[in-house]
């Protein structure tokens, strides 16, 4: 199955960005009478977004007890390191908002990164209830993504093995190809391409080079991630696209 055409869509600033994301989880969240499945991203992109899931209008809007929250990569450190992806979200929202039972993080405490991604891809197929993805039922209603300054997205670095692996649903990551210089474990591109909605985030002028390589086509992780049978919109405010971007 072919993924779809990725959508663009600017925005004013980075309180706009936020906004825009919110109402894009909210929606999602209502398209699902059922279980709810949203897989988190780490790094700065997504805190202003948290912020405003956690407070009113939004934290009135979302049925807690229904949405289950995982994340898409995290780094190998203790839970309760600022480091640690899963623990932002905890500490801006999760832990204030959310059913501890209903929030999934990546067993951080594990002998190795591999074997925390062991568990994770367990964890994960008891959720789903199959051992093998079916593009006919997402695993996740949303997928939230940022990119690095090198085109990475989750833990999957431009030219490293993780980036090109199929046959397993999360893989540990040795090193990392960026700071913080930690080992990683990240879900792999088909598990995050399994959802209703891929929806990444950029914003500020730092992001201005990376975005230019990326809408210029050039072969990225950040190029590779798309919904498989959903959408994928990428959403940037102004200060983020190209100087000739037009849609």
């Amino acid at each position: 199955m072919v993924a779809r055409v990725r959508h663009t869509i600017e925005v004013s600033d980075a309180a706009a960005l936020a906004a825009a994301a919110a109402e894009r989880v909210i929606a999602r969240i209502d398209d699902n009478p059922d279980r709810i499945a949203i897989c988190l991203t780490g790094g700065s992109s997504p805190k202003q977004l948290y912020e405003l899931l956690g407070k009113e209008p939004y934290r009135a809007q979302i049925p807690w007890d229904r949405v289950h929250w995982f994340i898409g990569d995290d780094r190998f450190v203790k839970a309760d390191d600022p480091l640690n992806n899963m623990n932002m979200a905890r500490q801006i929202f999760l832990d204030r908002c959310a059913p501890a039972t209903n929030i999934h993080p990546i067993t951080t405490e594990s002998a190795s990164p591999d074997e925390a991604a062991r568990l994770y891809e367990e964890k994960l197929k008891g959720f789903y209830g199959a051992d093998a993805l079916d593009p006919a039922k997402p695993l996740f209603d949303l997928v939230l993504l940022g990119v690095g300054p090198d085109g990475h997205v989750a833990s999957l670095f431009p030219g490293y093995p993780a980036v090109d692996v199929t046959d397993r649903w999360v893989v540990g990551v040795p090193e990392a190809h960026v700071a913080p210089f930690v080992p990683r474990v990240s879900l792999t591109l088909p598990t995050l391409a399994s959802c209703r909605e891929m929806l990444f985030e950029l914003s500020g002028a730092d992001k201005r080079p990376i975005l230019t390589r990326i809408l210029a086509g050039e072969d990225l992780p950040a190029n590779r991630a798309r919904a498989t049978d959903g959408e994928t919109i990428w959403l940037c405010d102004s200060a983020a696209l190209p100087e000739n971007f037009h849609g």
